[in-house]
């Protein structure tokens, strides 16, 4: 069924534009994908569509509008608004005048490590980190190497913003993500499943990230853009891996990072 809102005060359209707001994507259980790559991810996927909404223009293209009708076949809620409206609850510098308003995914730890089945586990911990543009890319790295799962501690930014979604280019939709767990609370259920901690950094037992052993169940602890992993994560990991540089630049930034080390679990396991 498609409905046609034209004025900007409904309760729907007031409803998405409050979903660029964090507190009501929490309070709401929803968040925003917009543009007709995402949105075809997310149709891909099998992720819960609450509703979609899209202009009249967008439907003239034709990758939109075979999208289109793939939703509405599904039974999805189907808006069509205004240019006027559309652009002013969209975030995008350019927008492709569609966006489906989708319900949050809750995934457990312990569901995580039971889905790898016999496959060894490979998961990512995001400690503290800030950008939104970090967090998508590296759930999209992790994505493409395979991980069992994300993990984001209490702290980090948030992985249902927009900038995220966007930097996650779908992989949002295909990888099991724990968000808002506390340190202590994560430290006891992967001593639970006899996970191997690796920090990134050189305080601790620093190694060669290439000499690391990544054959076993690992987790790698990625640490904030600028203070790196926390004391407490630091304190329980089993060591720290070393990415050494070779010119002048003090650091890597953390999603180039999160690439080298994966890329390296999936060298040593393709060896096997």
């Amino acid at each position: 069924m498609t409905e046609f809102i034209s004025s900007p005060a409904n309760k729907l359209i007031k409803e998405v534009a409050s979903l660029h707001n964090k507190k009501y994507r929490d309070n709401l259980g929803k968040f925003l994908a917009e543009g007709v790559r995402l949105v075809e991810e997310c149709a891909i996927s099998g992720w819960p569509i609450e509703f979609c909404l899209y202009t009249e223009s967008a439907a003239s293209h034709d990758r939109t509008l075979r999208l289109i009708k793939k939703l509405a076949a599904a039974d999805c809620q189907m808006i069509v608004v205004p240019e006027s409206v559309y652009n002013k609850i969209s975030d995008t510098e350019q927008p492709q005048g569609i966006m489906a308003v989708l319900k949050k995914r809750r995934y457990a730890i312990e569901d995580m490590m039971s889905a790898a089945g016999n496959k060894l586990p490979l998961l990512v911990i995001l400690d503290g980190i800030q950008d939104p543009g970090n967090v998508g890319t590296i759930i999209r790295t992790a994505d493409a190497a395979g991980c069992t799962g994300v993990i984001a501690l209490k702290g980090s930014a948030d992985v249902y913003a927009g900038k995220t979604v966007r930097a996650a280019m779908g992989s949002l939709f295909h990888l099991p993500i724990v968000e808002g767990v506390s340190a202590a609370e994560l430290v006891t259920i992967l001593n639970k499943f006899q996970i191997n901690l690796l920090a990134t950094g050189l305080q601790k037992k620093s190694v060669l990230y290439y000499q690391a052993n990544f054959n076993r169940p690992v987790c790698i602890i990625l640490g904030n853009e600028g203070q790196g992993v926390s004391k407490e994560m630091l304190e329980a990991a089993d060591a720290c891996l070393n990415i050494p540089l070779a010119g002048q630049a003090e650091s890597l930034n953390v999603s180039v990072a999160a690439g080298i080390i994966l890329y390296e679990a999936i060298r040593q396991r393709a060896t096997l």
